[in-house]
């Protein structure tokens, strides 16, 4: 069976099936036996695939199909969303016919507010998707109400939130992060610039009037042309990112693991890197729980799998 189905096409699905059949070939040998004069751009196209890794490993028939069906599910669920486009433009058109002036694809809404509600109401009607690009990883302002969104979150909801890699220096900035992503809100962390951007089921766009001013209020975005674009630059930031658990150690959670595995006992690692032992512990309870790793030797064990030992 072809797996053009899923996307690949027939040198990337040959190069493919060869290097499962020969897990140590090289590139010469590879397309000299495929009689494949440009292998090197199709193994650069299979790992941008991720079905092929930099030491030219194959991934397992399973996970493969997996990532395949995944991006065939993705790329459905794009082209259907275009299509409902239609709806929205016969929307505005029953508006204007109504009303006998044209519809605004770009409105004001001067308090921060109002933005929340237009997007909960919008994503009340139809929970289908949500994107959030923001400055920070807790933006929420004194006395708001975060229920109505893991609400929608329990519906279905899927939420994908982007925000700068250092605002994780705070402790609670990365708390809160952490809390929503096993929420459901998925989290990433970019070092590219960021503005705030929100997209509602890849229709609807809000971004800040006036970047300089907080208070500015945001522009709702629905013309269709524009909406698209804003949902592909944060799909590009999205693939380019990172996911919470990737992230590099600090320096202290770096002196914290390196001591955790030389030393003994807790009082003695804590004096190597000058911090207090309740200090000490709080850190390692933090590694411990970022590695997933119930105890101290599992930790060391799964720190070694990521390279951080």
């Amino acid at each position: 069976m072809s797996l053009a189905s899923l996307g690949l096409t027939g040198e990337q699905e040959r190069l493919y099936r060869y290097l499962l059949r020969h897990p140590q070939a090289d590139l010469t040998t590879a397309g000299g036996e495929l009689v494949m004069p440009g292998v090197e751009p199709v193994v650069a196209e299979l790992r941008a695939l991720g079905l092929v890794d930099g030491t030219l490993t194959a991934l397992p028939p399973a996970a493969a199909v997996d990532v395949l069906v995944r991006r065939r599910i993705e790329q459905t669920q794009r082209q259907l969303t275009e299509l409902t486009l239609a709806w929205d433009v016969l929307t505005e058109l029953t508006e204007e016919h109504r009303s006998g002036r044209p519809v605004q694809l770009v409105e004001h809404i001067p308090e921060g507010a109002a933005v929340t509600r237009r997007m909960r109401t919008l994503l009340a009607a139809d929970p289908g998707e949500f994107a959030h690009l923001k400055i920070r990883a807790d933006h929420s302002s004194p006395g708001y109400d975060d229920r109505p969104f893991q609400r929608l979150l329990a519906r279905g909801l899927r939420s994908r939130t982007l925000f700068p890699a250092h605002t994780l220096e705070d402790r609670g900035e990365e708390s809160h992060a952490r809390s929503l992503h096993a929420l459901g809100d998925l989290h990433r962390v970019t070092t590219e610039p960021v503005r705030h951007l929100a997209i509602v089921n890849r229709t609807v766009a809000f971004v800040q009037a006036d970047p300089a001013r907080a208070s500015s209020g945001a522009l709702q975005i629905r013309q269709p042309g524009l909406v698209a674009m804003l949902a592909d630059v944060f799909d590009g930031m999205w693939a380019r990112a990172r996911d919470l658990d990737d992230l590099p150690l600090s320096p202290i959670e770096q002196q914290v693991l390196r001591a955790l595995t030389i030393h003994d006992n807790d009082e003695t690692a804590a004096r190597s890197i000058n911090v207090s032992v309740r200090k000490f512990r709080a850190h390692v309870a933090e590694l411990m729980a970022r590695l997933d790793a119930a105890t101290r030797f599992q930790a060391a064990l799964h720190a070694k799998e990521r390279g951080w030992l």
